[in-house]
């Protein structure tokens, strides 16, 4: 997102189209703010070396510890997931989510799978808009 423009977290999630799909809206400080639509679960997998914020915008989700209790969210709910901590978020219906982690992060840990996305592919419609081209 260029400096000083105010974006729209509703427009955002607009331009979501698929399940577990994160979208980078925002860097700050080296961390991105991403907007994702969520159902059924993703993995079991832990970023070793950062911590992650799940705020929930809209819809409701679990996530799953191994060591743990699961966690249980509702819109206006936020939950940080320790780094290092293994854990898999579900919901049984759509749910939108804000995540905060730090910009380099990998979507599912060291876990390569079939819905992995990539950092690149999480920024792509970014190098579209700053191209001029739409996002």
């Amino acid at each position: 997102m260029e400096m000083g423009r105010v974006g729209s977290i509703d427009q955002e999630f607009a331009a979501v189209t698929g399940h577990w799909s994160p979208r980078v809206v925002a860097d700050l400080n080296g961390q991105s703010v991403k907007v994702a639509k969520i159902q059924g679960d993703l993995t079991w997998h832990a970023h070793a070396d950062e911590d992650e914020l799940f705020l929930i915008w809209k819809g409701q989700m679990v996530i799953e510890y191994r060591d743990r209790p699961a966690v249980h969210l509702g819109a206006g709910d936020f939950h940080v997931v320790p780094r290092g901590v293994e854990h898999n978020p579900v919901a049984a219906e759509e749910c939108w989510v804000v995540l905060f982690e730090p910009s380099e992060t990998k979507h599912t840990g060291d876990v390569v799978m079939s819905k992995t996305k990539t950092v690149s592919a999480q920024r792509a419609h970014l190098t579209h808009q700053a191209d001029g081209n739409a996002s």
